[in-house]
């Protein structure tokens, strides 16, 4: 019997190319794990769809008799019917002020460019040979993030588009896909396995409807507040911060940007200054009053680790990692306790 013949590679070339194929497999593993937690925040993004209004058909139907189908085809009709009704009474106004917003912005930040140039700070910038320019660049610059928009627009309303498919099937056969889902816990852990769902289901819900609140409150407070001050484009300013505050943290300093803008724009810095104010007021007393209270009846999670988590998160994701992160750390959260502290340590004590 022969012996094979050698390997013409040196042992040196043989452990570059054992490390390259490792290292390439690392990152395709990596690339399918990317991809495989985009498809979960998409089917998070349903379920946070699908589960308060299947949630509610439950409720009308232990409060009437009417049948849970029946239910959530009634309650679809008129969620639809009241947005309908909302676009068909203020799409008209909300649409001129977008309009107007449009306009007015770039002449805001070129009005904030002008005021600046005048202090002495400013000058001193001017004198550094600062080019304002360069923090929004250039034409190719512009050109690019116009495509980047464009790009990012259709990935968005692609993604609506899958996601109100996923909510439509997860409302209509939630049971089939949750047995589905038990099947793959051994026979002695599916009675447990209901229990965490049921309380992943009913966190969810939760802190659905604790957004919800939390969006009206301080989309009602700020169009008051900017209607009080003279503000123009009041509604559209508080539409914006009203569902910018679905993203806990992160989306009330967001909403804060064009309101700034457009009052250093219209009033000049004693504005700027009490719209600033009338922000940090809303958002304070929604921190304050309308959260504790939502907290206690609904959830409860510790603003640091949601902080921790968007940011995690949200640099791996995007903006839409960024604006599901609280949902995910309540279902970390939810699992850990019960299937960690409750099971594991024995700690039967600790809340979930």
């Amino acid at each position: 019997m022969e012996n094979p013949a050698p390997s013409s590679l040196s042992p040196y070339v043989q452990r570059v190319l054992i490390a390259v194929s490792l290292t390439l497999l690392a990152l395709g593993l990596l690339g399918l794990l990317g991809l495989a937690f985009g498809v979960f925040l998409r089917l998070l993004a349903a379920l946070l769809i699908a589960l308060p209004l299947r949630a509610s058909a439950a409720w009308l139907h232990r409060r009437t008799g009417l049948p849970e189908g029946l239910g959530v085809a009634v309650l679809s009709l008129l969620i639809l019917a009241l947005l309908g009704g909302m676009g068909w009474l203020f799409s008209a106004k909300l649409s001129e002020q977008v309009s107007t917003l449009q306009q007015q912005l770039p002449q805001a930040i070129r009005n904030v460019q002008a005021r600046v140039s005048g202090t002495e700070w400013g000058q001193w910038l001017a004198g550094e040979n600062f080019d304002y320019r360069k923090i929004m660049g250039g034409t190719s610059e512009w050109l690019g993030r116009a495509t980047g928009i464009f790009s990012t627009t259709f990935s968005i309303l692609a993604d609506s588009y899958v996601i109100a498919f996923l909510a439509v099937f997860l409302v209509l056969q939630p049971k089939t896909y949750r047995a589905g889902l038990v099947m793959l816990v051994p026979k002695a852990g599916r009675a447990r396995a209901h229990e965490v769902l049921d309380k992943i289901s009913s966190t969810l819900v939760s802190w659905v409807l604790g957004r919800l609140a939390s969006m009206l409150f301080v989309g009602v407070l700020t169009v008051l507040g900017l209607s009080f001050l003279g503000m123009p484009l009041a509604g559209v300013l508080g539409l914006f911060a009203g569902l910018v505050t679905f993203i806990p943290n992160i989306g009330p300093v967001v909403s804060m940007v064009p309101a700034l803008l457009l009052a250093f724009f219209n009033g000049g810095p004693h504005m700027a200054l009490y719209v600033l104010l009338l922000y940090l007021g809303a958002q304070t007393l929604e921190s304050a009053a309308v959260s504790p209270v939502l907290q206690q009846r609904l959830i409860s999670l510790p603003p640091a680790l949601v902080l921790v988590g968007q940011l995690i998160i949200g640099s791996f994701t995007g903006l839409l990692g960024l604006t599901l992160a609280t949902p995910i750390i309540a279902i970390i959260t939810v699992l850990v306790r019960m299937l960690y502290v409750h099971d594991v340590l024995g700690d039967h004590e600790a809340q979930v």
